[in-house]
């Protein structure tokens, strides 16, 4: 049966319509504005697990604080709520601090980790405190920028006060961690990211270990595969931070404001002294994860809890800590330095920290006449307790310390945390953290004639600077510095620990930090890197430009690709603003999603802006700077040039240059 004419031309005109249709489909796809992102990230999710004091604490309880107009109410800001802490600090040190033996709240108060992302966002939020205590704020912000779903960045906030087995045991932490992932995989669709900063790797380790025993064996790794995509470990601490002794000894709050505040506040003598004297030591010392950072020797390691469990034996049989002959034969258990030297006074017991009643009596006049006992501590004596057991009797705190150590440590059901880590089997791994910042690698202490928890001193300070080891006074001190230094709070020695995971060929490129043309790219191929040794780029540096080197392994692991990045002076807490790391956290993203990428990592031939904020004006050639991504275009209330110069096109046709 033939088609008449009318019925033909209708055809043809249907067919010419159906092209037109998928051709401007085509078209919009390619388009250099207003382009929807068409790879897979809308089925990824991002997990965020925040670092050490990172996450807020609300008030769980009902505290009527005398003298002070300011209350705790149930759901009222106690971590950080600087105002409470600067008039009412009696109240809320009760909200803050724990039971040091069994990790219970305070009688009269209690208080609770926030949940969501206004969690981990702004721990003060203010005008003036917010942008201080910003922490993952501006993390959010490139993530709505680029489009990202709200259902798609989840938080795991967690109470960073209490140590791996009391957070599952009082919150079922890891259960819900669990939970999360496992409904972001029904939700999205696809898996998850993880980014972790600081100890929230060692909490994303504990939980990895709790899962193999939560799961059949032969489902664990399907687990993995099926709900974790990559795992980015910003500023991890692998083998501890030595911040972690000093704070134990003096109160050290690794850069946050509440040391400073009070020293501040005591200095001017606006607090009463008794609560000046040790406030960030007994606040410190409460928390259950105070030993969690604790450095540790690469050479030891604990049993292996998974097998054990499967062969028999209890889950509460502790760990048997075994170090090779390599830690007897080496200095230092392969730190730098010992970390701990320190004073032991001639006269032991109570008489060494006299009460504050006593202190008028007795000025430890006899100290001065005694020959005190200089002892040094390696990383392997302090976790193992021989440290706190060697001053046991001239601190108190020494053994609530130790209880601490043995109960939720070395006999920790799951894991001993303070043991190296093997490389996780997750399919991508990137291991990201700062170098080349001065950090305290050791500590020399002394008996301060003050009563506890003032009873100890710092005399001196040993820094590891650009691959030499100094003391506070400037002078050279012997040791084994690494090749470079670590992020200002954790040494490189432990932050660069991740490049074991690496195999023995890897691919290395130094790159600027700022946007580049890639005229100062540099690349080496297939360096050889062996077992346990660092891997030093021969490369050269202009001492004007912050660097990131890359140390990208596709080949030793079928199926699994590991990086490291290092970060000229990225800071150790301010590192997850980085706007450097987020644009190479998205990069690598948006390339990983990519069908048609051609390589295993994304490329870094050029980096270009790719925001409004990475434009800016270019006085000597009086136009903005970047002429083919940015330009000028005036908005009102723009005040200067600068933010007036704006992307030309849209973030997905920049992104398809780094396929």
């Amino acid at each position: 049966m033939q088609m008449t004419v009318p019925t033909r031309r209708f055809s043809v005109i249907l067919v010419l319509v159906l092209l037109l249709v998928v051709l401007l489909g085509a078209l919009r796809e390619a388009s250099a504005k207003g382009g929807e992102f068409t790879g897979d990230y809308p089925k990824l999710s991002g997990v965020i697990i925040p670092g050490f004091a990172s996450t807020q604490l609300r008030a769980w309880s009902i505290l009527d604080c005398p003298y002070s107009p300011l209350d705790f109410n149930p759901l009222d800001l106690v971590w950080l709520d600087t105002t409470k802490l600067l008039s009412a600090v009696n109240c809320w040190l009760k909200c803050m601090t724990l039971d040091p033996y069994n990790q219970t709240d305070n009688p009269e108060c209690k208080s609770r980790p926030d949940s969501g992302l206004s969690a981990i966002t702004e721990l003060d939020p203010g005008y003036i405190t917010g942008p201080l205590s910003s922490v993952w704020k501006e993390w959010v912000k490139w993530c709505i920028e680029f489009g990202i779903e709200a259902n798609s960045i989840i938080a795991a906030p967690y109470d960073w006060r209490l140590s791996p087995s009391k957070l599952e045991e009082r919150d079922l932490y890891f259960h819900k961690l669990k939970l999360t992932f496992e409904t972001a995989l029904k939700l999205r669709g696809g898996p998850s990211l993880v980014l972790a900063h600081s100890l929230g790797n060692n909490v994303f380790r504990y939980f990895l270990e709790w899962l193999k025993l939560e799961i059949p064996p032969k489902q664990y790794i399907k687990w993995l595969d099926e709900h974790i995509h990559a795992y980015f470990a910003v500023g991890s601490p692998f083998l501890g931070a030595t911040q972690t002794v000093k704070a134990t000894l003096s109160g050290e709050t690794f850069g946050l404001p509440v040391s400073e505040l009070v020293l501040s506040f005591c200095n001017k003598k606006l607090f009463n002294k008794k609560l000046c004297k040790g406030t960030a030591r007994l606040m410190f010392s409460s928390f259950g994860s105070s030993l969690w950072m604790m450095p540790f020797s690469k050479y030891c390691r604990a049993d292996n809890k998974y097998w054990k469990h499967f062969s028999g034996g209890t889950r509460m049989d502790h760990h048997i800590h075994q170090c090779d002959e390599q830690e007897f034969r080496s200095n230092y258990s392969g730190w730098p330095t010992n970390l701990i030297n320190i004073e032991i006074p001639s006269m032991r017991g109570l008489e060494a920290y006299p009460s504050v009643s006593e202190v008028a009596h007795n000025n430890f006049s006899s100290i001065e006449c005694g020959l005190p006992t200089q002892l040094s501590f390696s990383a392997r004596e302090i976790s193992d307790g021989t440290f706190f057991k060697a001053i046991e009797d001239y601190d108190p705190e020494s053994k609530r310390l130790l209880h601490l150590l043995e109960k939720s440590y070395h006999g920790d059901p799951v894991l001993n945390p303070l043991t190296p880590w093997d490389r996780p089997p997750i399919k991508n791994i990137f291991c990201i953290y700062g170098i080349d910042s001065k950090t305290e690698v050791g500590y020399y202490f002394a008996p301060s004639g003050k009563p506890y928890p003032d009873n100890w001193i710092i005399t001196d300070v040993i820094y590891e600077i650009e691959g030499s080891l100094f003391s506070r006074s400037g002078n050279l001190v012997e040791g084994n510095p690494g090749s470079t230094s670590g992020d200002e709070t954790v040494p490189y020695h432990s932050l660069s620990w991740c490049k074991n995971w690496l195999g023995p060929k890897v691919n290395i490129t130094r790159a600027p930090q700022s946007e580049h043309d890639g005229s100062d790219i540099q690349v080496e191929l297939n360096v050889e890197h062996q077992d346990e040794a660092d891997i030093v780029p021969n490369m050269t540096r202009s001492p004007r430009v912050k660097y990131i080197t890359y140390y990208e392994d596709s080949e030793s692991i079928p199926g699994r690709k590991t990086a490291v990045w290092e970060l000229d002076k990225a800071n150790h807490r301010n590192i997850v603003r980085s706007p450097v790391l987020m644009r190479e956290v998205w990069l690598q993203m948006w390339h990983d999603t990519r069908p048609d990428a051609t390589s295993k990592f994304v490329t870094k031939a050029k980096r270009g802006p790719l925001r409004d904020e990475d434009c800016y004006w270019d006085y000597g050639k009086a136009r903005c700077a970047w002429p083919e991504y940015c330009e000028y275009r005036y908005n009102f209330g723009d005040v200067h040039l600068g933010q007036s110069c704006r992307i030309k096109n849209s973030p997905t046709y920049l992104l398809s240059h780094y396929v």
